[in-house]
């Protein structure tokens, strides 16, 4: 019996001749296929929409801005109340606008346009990527943008795909609308049935920072949750000293591309480390300065500046720097201004967090100690051992951030509770 896949052989010795039948084995005819799958969806899907290569997706994180942009609309039943909380407090934003609903109301998009806002494209129709046609994706984007443009009567800049999916032909119609992909660094999730509006601002005030483009929705689902939630938000971020920028206006907003992409892994491999030592944003804001968790003080033989030693395994608060926003700020004044502000955050965390009301120092390892001496922190040498541990992995996480190796040698930088609460909260 021949197996599938074999090849068959005709004739006979006697004769001397020979023919082979060669059957294509199944994995051969699925060859095909599977390399045309890749081609159309795998590799854009990993490389376009889950890596973001070639799209905006955040600013830079050295001036506190915002980038607001929502999707779906627009509605004349939600838009306006959108439109009106951004005017209340000056911001402008962009609106990834579906085709068919801008042709159908001229008037919000008029008023878009004329409050300062930028109006971008989404779609012809609202429909996932990875179910359509090659051919259709490709029309949607070509199509969605020429009809845009023509309601607003400017050319249009940016392109954002229905739930941010992409496949080749996604990318190709971007290309030819001679439009750039525009992505997110966080999203709001307002269209989850079990978000309620107080959930949605807790969840944004919590994520979102210098830099950020934040994807919300003016309507379908998502607006049920944005348009309560929004005024109350944007005056917060406002007393939080944010401005609130299209995306064309947000500073530093590039194509993401290999720096950028190794600057991610680095923050990912932060998010494991913090979530490894119980580490949290302090305030739970992640535009804070600095990250605090509990700890067991870890040298010996340290006394501070008064006599007093610190014991090894003393409880403290060791605070780590918030690296990606430290690095684009650098030391100068405005760090010292935030670290100012974001210490006295350090200070309430320190009085109401049930894991750090037992810590009796404040300290940090760090390459940043020349910051903190200004601070009004006690600096110190390390061990020798430790000291070239420390600088190792500054060195390597220097790299990931900026590309450049090279760090000061960290140093010990440490105050009593007391000390530190004298200068920057309560006594307690």
């Amino acid at each position: 019996m021949r197996r599938p896949g074999s090849s068959r052989v005709r004739g006979s010795e006697s004769d001397g001749s020979f023919s082979i039948n060669r059957q294509p084995s199944t994995i051969n005819r699925l060859l095909l296929p599977l390399a045309a799958l890749t081609a159309y969806l795998i590799l854009p899907a990993l490389a376009v929409q889950f890596a973001n290569i070639g799209l905006l997706r955040e600013g830079s994180r050295r001036k506190r801005e915002l980038a607001l942009t929502f999707d779906d609309g627009p509605d004349p039943l939600t838009t306006p109340a959108v439109l009106d909380a951004l005017r209340d407090v000056g911001a402008r934003a962009t609106f990834f606008v579906v085709a068919g609903r801008a042709e159908a109301h001229p008037q919000l998009i008029a008023r878009m346009l004329a409050e300062g806002h930028e109006v971008a494209t989404h779609a012809e129709r609202h429909v996932h990527a990875w179910i359509r046609t090659p051919w259709g994706g490709f029309l949607d984007v070509v199509r969605a943008v020429r009809r845009v443009a023509k309601v607003t009567g400017q050319p249009v800049r940016y392109h954002r795909p229905p739930h941010g999916a992409y496949t080749l032909a996604t990318v190709l119609g971007q290309r030819a609308a001679g439009v750039r992909g525009v992505h997110w660094s966080v999203e709001g999730q307002d269209w989850r049935a079990s978000l309620t509006p107080q959930g949605l601002r807790d969840r944004l005030l919590l994520r979102a920072g210098p830099g950020s483009i934040v994807v919300l929705h003016d309507a379908g689902p998502g607006a049920v949750n944005t348009v309560p939630m929004l005024p109350g938000l944007l005056r917060e971020w406002k007393a939080r000293g944010y401005t609130f920028k299209t995306v064309s206006e947000l500073e530093g907003g590039t194509p993401v591309d290999s720096a950028a992409l190794r600057r991610r892994a680095f923050i990912a491999v932060d998010g494991v480390f913090d979530r490894l030592g119980r580490i949290q944003p302090t305030a739970g804001r992640a535009d804070n300065l600095f990250r605090t968790g509990a700890s067991a003080f870890p040298l010996t033989g340290v006394r501070l500046a008064d006599g007093t030693p610190v014991p090894k395994g003393a409880p403290c608060a060791e605070f780590h720097v918030n690296n990606p926003l430290m690095v684009d700020l650098g030391i100068n004044r405005p760090a010292i201004r935030q670290a100012q502000r974001d210490y006295r955050l350090v200070a309430d965390d320190l009085l109401h967090r049930p894991d750090l009301r037992g810590a009796q120092y404040v300290f940090c390892l760090s390459a940043v100690s020349p910051l903190m001496a200004v601070m009004g922190f006690e600096t110190y040498d390390l061990p020798p051992a430790d000291a070239r541990r420390l600088q190792f992995w500054a060195h390597v996480m220097r790299w990931g951030y900026t590309g450049a190796p090279r760090v000061a040698e960290p140093r010990l930088s440490i105050l009593s509770r007391a000390a530190f609460l004298a200068q920057y909260g309560d006594r307690g």
